[in-house]
């Protein structure tokens, strides 16, 4: 039962590598060997092609068939070898763990601890002002070894970003500035990765485009978010003041009137005092139906001229604000296809 479960992811593999193009015949009859479990047929024919003329990329298929085979053999030392070789040949291969065996898986992962390679170099695409942010890059290292990561080209020649004894993955958090603060000059650069055990060494590169922006500045303010401005004039409730004073002034009159009434000038006076009277009533009325004129209204005007000056300080920290911004670089990093291979 374990056996046929075992045939079966090496099955899965073949189907991967014959996914692959492959135009060397004695390859694909190595491939069809494998496919039909025929172990020992298999591992005769890739070896042979190994003597025939391969592209790098059957090359290392070739190898990562003697890999697989050597597994399903139980030769686990020779399937170790055989992997080592595929590593080097491609660093950044790797086993998918759900179609690989575990015989084979664990092949590659001891024969990735038996050579020094530098794998899976990234360099993250970021945007961000000079000085205040910095570019992600990432890799793996199989052994310790220590490890030196430098840019080149460009005008600036080549600059150290990182030295470090190093094993495993390993993330640096370059500020993209030169040795005397400023912002690297926009150009295409390499970021190189070269790590070191004894007299074995190994490189690998990833190209970058670095380009120069003019940082936004801020705009001028008119006003404050949740402010508005309040009117300065308001206008006063309806009084009736004045119906009131003409009503008093009217009985004044006519209460004058009545008393003169008294006298020589008889009921003549009475009707004139009615008139009197009556005028101040109407006066008092139309004086209360008119609208009253606006008045300053303290208040607001004391708060908008607050909010004045709040909004001329910002405006005056924004300016000072944008005079640095003019002077800032808005840099923008973004990798390039690579073009060469590692070694």
């Amino acid at each position: 039962m374990h056996r046929s479960w075992l045939l079966a992811l090496l099955l899965l593999c073949g189907a991967s590598l014959r996914a692959q193009t492959v135009q060397n015949a004695t390859l694909r009859r190595a491939q069809q060997a494998f496919d039909n479990l025929d172990y020992r047929q298999a591992r005769t024919i890739a070896q042979a092609s190994l003597r025939e003329r391969l592209t790098g990329f059957e090359r290392a298929r070739a190898y990562e068939l003697l890999g697989f085979t050597y597994s399903g053999m139980d030769s686990i030392l020779k399937a170790v070898d055989a992997f080592k070789q595929v590593v080097l040949i491609e660093p950044e291969r790797d086993l998918d763990p759900n179609r690989t065996s575990p015989k084979a898986l664990s092949a590659f992962q001891v024969a990735l601890t038996q050579i020094l390679v530098v794998r899976q170099l990234r360099v993250d695409s970021v945007n961000f002002i000079g000085g205040q942010g910095a570019v992600g890059i990432r890799y793996t290292v199989t052994q310790p070894s220590r490890v030196v990561m430098r840019v080149t080209g460009g005008t600036s020649g080549s600059m150290r970003i990182d030295s470090t004894v190093a094993n495993g993955q390993v993330n640096i958090r370059w500020p993209a500035r030169m040795p005397n603060g400023d912002p690297v000059p926009a150009g295409n650069y390499n970021v190189v990765v070269e790590a070191t055990v004894g007299q074995n060494s190994f490189s690998t590169s990833q190209p970058i485009r670095i380009t120069h922006g003019a940082v936004d500045t801020l705009a001028h303010l008119t006003s404050l978010p949740g402010y508005t401005y309040l009117p300065e004039t308001e206008v006063p409730p309806k009084s009736w003041r004045p119906m009131g004073l003409a009503l008093v002034y009217s009985g004044i009159a006519l209460a004058g009137t009545s008393a003169l009434s008294h006298g020589d000038l008889g009921s003549a006076s009475m009707r004139e005092g009615g008139v009197i009277g009556g005028g101040i009533v109407l006066a008092g009325f139309i004086m209360t139906l008119k609208k009253p004129a606006p008045q300053p209204a303290r208040g607001n005007i004391l708060y908008n001229s607050l909010l004045r000056e709040q909004i001329a300080r910002r405006n005056t920290e924004i300016a000072q604000e944008n005079t640095r911004r003019r002077q800032q670089v808005a840099l923008s990093v973004v990798p390039l296809p690579r073009v060469g291979g590692s070694r």
